[in-house]
């Protein structure tokens, strides 16, 4: 805009905008090239200064517009000390508390923050709930045969009773964890044998499975002797033939009564030390 004052002229100049990146590309290429400033700057569109600047990397481009951030870094912190202790808690409950130690902001805001951390909302997965002699006993087992070899192991029929949920809305807790947490003790519920369900008995081995059986009663000695006697023994057959090898189950009381140890006995099936 051009002002007179008396016989003086001067020019009001604005903020120019910033550079484009066609711009800056332009100026890059040419400065290697060797060219002047003055005959960039003519080139480009734009000021000499601006171009200067561009070339010595100072030109960071206007101060973006925007609101405040509402929180401190030492309040993000105290949210994420929130969120590691509670990792089972809704925003809602994460929110609340925060706020309770003293910092002002939105639920969204808090939820933003949370997302912003890395934490993401996911179902937790289920351990077994297991007591320090149980944790020892499969720590132990574990010690004991980690020097077998594929041969060794290619001997043992793996079987297992295991539910299968057949409704819906039984996902289990949702948790708030980072990438790589799963199986993070922190960010996963305990479980216990068997809510409501379907039931089946199964067996498998490197060569291939065995049929499967549907249980539809409660797994005492005398159902656990038929499984095996019409599930355990035809899998062995169909995956083993007349080759050794090597039973594998867990130590549920079925599995151990005496009678059942009687009953593998008499069919000489030898099982694994589980």
């Amino acid at each position: 805009m051009i002002s007179q004052s008396g016989s003086v002229e001067f020019t009001i100049m604005g903020k120019t905008a910033d550079l484009t990146v066609v711009q800056k590309t332009i100026i890059d290429t040419l400065h290697k090239e060797g060219k002047p400033q003055k005959v960039i700057a003519k080139e480009v569109g734009c000021s000499q200064s601006a171009v200067s600047k561009h070339i010595n990397r100072k030109l960071a481009g206007r101060e973006k517009c925007g609101r405040k951030r509402c929180t401190s870094r030492r309040d993000d912190r105290s949210l994420e000390r929130i969120v590691r202790k509670r990792p089972f808690k809704s925003v809602g409950e994460l929110h609340k508390e925060w706020t309770e130690a003293g910092v002002s902001t939105s639920r969204a805001t808090t939820h933003r923050r949370i997302l912003q951390m890395g934490f993401k909302c996911r179902i937790s997965l289920i351990k077994p709930l297991l007591n320090n002699k149980q944790r020892q006993k499969r720590l132990t087992r574990a010690k004991d045969k980690k020097n077998w070899s594929v041969a060794q192991w290619s001997k043992v029929l793996f079987s297992d009773e295991s539910k299968f949920c057949i409704s819906f809305g039984n996902q289990g807790p949702r948790v708030w964890r980072k990438n790589g947490d799963a199986h993070n003790p922190r960010c996963m519920k305990s479980s216990v044998k068997f809510p409501q369900s379907v039931l089946v008995w199964g067996a498998m081995s490197s060569a291939g499975v065995g049929p499967m059986c549907f249980i539809e009663s409660r797994v005492n000695t005398a159902v656990y002797q038929e499984i095996l006697e019409h599930f355990m023994v035809p899998s062995a057959d169909k995956l083993y033939g007349d080759a050794d090898f090597i039973f594998q189950q867990d130590m549920a009381p079925a599995h151990t009564a005496k009678s059942t140890k009687t009953w593998l006995n008499n069919h000489q099936i030898t099982v694994l030390d589980w």
